[in-house]
């Protein structure tokens, strides 16, 4: 399939489909509009009347086209209000229009949308992305995949020129996804510690990384107690990964994304029962899937910022290795934690991995984890939960979000709360009570950050998703990859 801008207007573009975007009660055929309408024999204004179309968001239809020209169909699309439209808005419409154009067996398509923030070439990137990601299809474990319908061949976005620069920077940032999106798709017996490894070994050949990769003794030797704690139950030994990002010249600044990397999660000794979603736990390297997506994407784009791309991967089983709740671990910066829950694994891997980061004399660090069910009950499926340590970097997390179309709501670090982790006999526990679950777990990673400004994303609900939404498919999503690059490029 080939994305490209064109100079062509509405009116003088030809191809089977044209796809044209509305603002919620700004439904008018004028101007050139009109004059499109009076080619087409009146269909736009047909369908808008017939359809009751008033430009809500996510409302859509399509006709076909009666007269004699070779456009065949006509695809509506709402935009919802004019006020707060913003490129991820954008992208989640060019990514119904792409769906809908599938399924009516388009194969030349024209879309004709509003610029955002008045720049053609942002409104480009917004519009390829959401077209790519919508029409990806993960097929790898199917042996006749379903999906037969022939394929888009060409898709125009008229009247913003010719934006190869841009189209080809959606594609960079969209590889990242679709990378993080497979990571997360794939079964435990595909994607584990070793694979993973591999996979950040392969991003560092192809594009010019740096990487090393930590081995069960060399993680011993730096202390990384809490890591390997969890580690120590699984047949498959743990992988430390560390990709870097090295820029021309001297960086701008440098930066660390550290993602959890559990490629399984059993529960360990406090297994999780019937009805606790351990069929899903193959996701909960989400985290770890959305660094290595980072990472490819960013080391494409070449932005002047170092980054290093942090995954203490393994899985947490049951064996007679297994850790127990009442043991106590030592992370790598000294402190000791009373695991009371072997099922609160993530926030352990992390504590070795954060030091690490730190360690690096970075001038940021972000986390991002599938770590708390409690922070999908507060914030539901859509919606990642962020906690940070310094207000500037809080503001470019939501800044990047916000341009990415991805959500996040700032959380509290409610101090206080930190009482209910403390132990008698350790530093810490691993889990406090259940109320302000994720809370009190972005309290215990807070522990292993000592100076350098840290934001933590709890992103258990977004890396899937039950049903199509916005540029996202059913199932993984990618999540919050597009935030991530944004932040690194600024």
């Amino acid at each position: 399939m080939q994305i490209r801008g064109t100079d062509h207007s509405p009116l003088h573009w030809l191809g089977d489909a044209i796809a044209l975007g509305f603002f919620e009660n700004a439904v008018e055929i004028t101007g050139d509009l009109a004059q499109l309408d009076e080619k087409l024999g009146g269909t736009l204004q047909e369908l808008i009347t017939e359809a009751e179309f008033t430009g809500k968001t996510g409302q859509k239809c399509v006709t076909r086209v009666g007269s004699n020209t070779p456009i065949r169909k006509v695809i509506l699309i709402g935009l919802g209000k004019i006020e707060g439209f913003k490129r991820g808005n954008l992208g989640a419409a060019a990514a119904a229009i792409a769906r809908l154009a599938k399924k009516e067996k388009v194969k030349t398509l024209g879309i004709n949308l509003p610029l955002v923030e008045q720049n053609a070439s942002k409104t480009a990137e917004a519009i390829a992305e959401g077209i790519l990601l919508a029409l990806h299809q993960d097929n790898r474990f199917k042996s006749d995949p379903e999906d037969k319908t022939l394929p888009l061949e060409t898709i125009e976005l008229l009247a913003l020129g010719k934006q190869n620069e841009a189209i080809a920077q959606a594609k960079k940032v969209v590889s990242g996804v679709i990378l993080a999106r497979e990571l997360v798709a794939a079964p435990a017996n595909e994607v584990t510690a070793i694979t993973m490894a591999e996979t950040a070994q392969a991003i560092a050949q192809d594009y010019g990384l740096s990487i090393e990769i930590l081995e069960q003794e060399d993680c011993e030797k730096l202390g990384m107690g809490s890591f390997l704690g969890v580690a120590r139950a699984s047949e498959l030994p743990p992988k430390f990964i560390h990709l870097t990002y090295h820029p021309e010249g001297t960086p701008s600044r440098k930066l660390a994304i550290v993602g959890k990397s559990l490629t399984f999660d059993s529960g360990g000794l406090n297994i999780k029962g019937v009805g606790s979603g351990i069929e899903t736990m193959k996701m909960d390297m989400g985290g770890g899937a959305a660094t290595l997506g980072a990472a490819k994407a960013i080391a494409q784009l070449k932005p002047s910022a170092e980054v290093h791309f942090i995954c203490a991967a393994t899985e947490n089983m049951i064996s007679g290795r297994a850790m127990r709740p009442g043991d106590i671990l030592k992370a790598s910066n000294g402190k000791t934690i009373e695991v009371n829950n072997t099922d609160a694994e993530g926030r352990l891997t992390l504590a070795d991995a954060l030091v690490f980061a730190e360690k690096l004399g970075v001038d940021a660090i972000v986390d991002l984890a599938t770590l708390t069910g409690a922070c999908i009950v507060a914030l539901g499926d859509d919606i990642a939960g962020l906690w940070g340590t310094d207000e500037t970097l809080i503001a470019q997390i939501k800044t990047a979000s916000e341009n990415a179309g991805e959500k996040f709501w700032e959380m509290p670090m409610e101090e206080k709360y930190f009482e209910g982790l403390k132990s008698p006999i350790a530093d810490m526990k691993n889990t406090g009570p259940r109320s302000g679950g994720s809370i009190t777990a972005a309290l215990f990673l807070k522990q292993f950050v000592e100076k350098t400004p840290w934001v933590h994303l709890d992103v258990a609900g977004p890396v899937w998703a039950d049903k199509e939404s916005g540029v996202n498919n059913s199932g993984a999503t990618g999540f919050p990859v597009r935030t991530l690059v944004n932040w690194v490029l600024g």
